[in-house]
């Protein structure tokens, strides 16, 4: 059995072509794992929608919140926030956004962010 080890202060790739928001990747095994770090303003409908072009988010997410605290709303109303030290995970069709002036940092296992 191999151990495979990746640093977030050297990714592989980073997505920064979103407003308040920059995407580290790392190619961990056969798997990716992002950062994601929002400022605060965040909004997924405003800063990621113009360029996706959907009415809302259509991935799915699955993953640790570091740093921050996220509210998510679903596109039949449902929302939810999820803060600092908790996993989350989260459907397609929906809208999220960075609550209050600390910035989030969120590890994801699943999803396409910004893709």
């Amino acid at each position: 059995m191999g151990v495979d080890v990746r640093d977030f202060n050297n990714p592989d790739d980073q997505i920064n072509t979103f407003n308040n928001a920059t995407v580290d990747v790392c190619k961990v095994g056969d798997q990716r794992v992002m950062r994601i770090t929002a400022e605060p303003g965040w909004k997924w409908s405003n800063d990621v929608k113009p360029h996706v072009g959907t009415e809302s988010c259509q991935t799915k997410h699955l993953g640790y919140i570091a740093q921050g605290t996220v509210c998510v709303k679903m596109d039949d109303g449902t929302e939810a926030s999820y803060s600092a030290g908790q996993a989350y995970s989260i459907d397609p069709g929906h809208d999220g956004w960075v609550v209050g002036d600390e910035k989030a940092v969120m590890i994801e296992f699943h999803g396409a962010w910004g893709e």
